[in-house]
């Protein structure tokens, strides 16, 4: 009895194997060409955000040129314009944030998937976390302002009143400041961090620790020396966005980081970031200086592009060197 063929399976009821019909394959173009399309969309969509910014900002970049980007003055009586001090407090606060909240968003994820709690008791943890996400911005910003200032200002001060000779301790808090900016930035971006690293700790096969058991490893060693270096391509991913995120943070930090145009690397000194600028200064800005303002954008949206673009590059990069051995 020699064995069906497919198309003789097809016939057959009840046959587990048949081939594809019609209208299988109807569906398989159509999904690919929607699929290619929603794709192409986006691209699109990011292309006329350039565009457009680009337009409205193409006055400002011949005006003005790359000093722009290296200017420290924001007069807009006398028509002078930088973003230097704006750009150094966009990504100082942003790093010191991912500092703080990367080491507690991965801390959290350790702690919540490798069985230090019950597996109820973690969800709740869980979820906890995930709504810290839902709140607004702006009652984040009011929480920094009439808490976290009034809280870290003694430490401040007598950091500075006996350490005041190391340049990150140089100047007094007085209210705003980079510290408390940074401190609420990390708050906001820990959700995304121990998520994402939680699913990257999730995706490590169990086996794998389970070896590391039977080679007579410890919990921690186990978590340290083989969980965490087997998911770090997903750590990592995980402190690409939340980085990403804490540039593009805009409400909180203008309500905490002082709006103060200064190079400074005091933890205590007020400074300013681009999104803040721009949210300060688009309502009551001039013809001139809107245009000087999407400049300012299109500054922040390629800081921004740069930053996922690496990420992503040093992913695929530790994805591959994985892949081969």
């Amino acid at each position: 009895m020699t064995p069906l063929s497919t198309l003789e399976q097809a016939r057959v009821p009840g046959a587990v194997a048949a081939a594809p019909s019609t209208w299988d394959f109807v569906a398989d173009r159509l999904f690919r060409a929607v699929a290619k399309a929603a794709a192409g969309a986006i691209l699109a969509l990011l292309a006329f955000i350039l565009f457009q910014i680009g337009a409205k900002a193409w006055p400002a970049i011949h005006a003005y040129g790359t000093g722009f980007l290296t200017s420290t003055t924001w007069d807009v009586g006398r028509g002078q314009f930088g973003v230097l001090p704006a750009i150094w407090g966009t990504l100082y606060s942003s790093l010191l944030a991912l500092v703080i909240g990367g080491f507690f968003g991965v801390v959290m994820a350790i702690f919540l998937t490798q069985d230090f709690l019950s597996p109820r008791l973690a969800q709740v943890f869980r979820i906890t976390v995930e709504l810290l996400a839902a709140i607004p911005s702006v009652v984040y910003g009011l929480w920094g302002i009439f808490f976290v200032v009034p809280a870290v200002r003694p430490a401040a001060n007598w950091l500075h009143d006996h350490a005041g000779f190391i340049p990150v301790f140089g100047t007094t808090l007085s209210g705003p400041g980079l510290l408390p900016a940074a401190l609420v930035l990390a708050i906001m971006i820990l959700p995304t961090v121990a998520a994402v690293s939680q699913d990257a700790l999730q995706l490590v096969p169990y086996r794998v620790k389970e070896a590391a058991y039977g080679m007579g490893a410890t919990r921690w060693e186990a978590i340290l020396g083989v969980m965490l270096p087997t998911a770090a391509t997903g750590i990592f991913g995980a402190l690409v966005l939340g980085f990403g995120r804490a540039l593009g943070e805009t409400m909180a930090l203008a309500m905490l980081i002082g709006n103060s145009n200064q190079l400074t690397l005091s933890l205590f000194a007020p400074a300013n970031t681009l999104a803040a600028l721009l949210a300060l200064n688009f309502p009551e800005a001039g013809p001139r200086e809107a245009q000087v303002l999407m400049y300012a954008a299109l500054v922040l949206l390629a800081i921004t592009l740069i930053v996922n673009v690496a990420g992503e590059w040093i992913m695929g990069g530790a994805s591959r060197r994985g892949g081969k051995r």
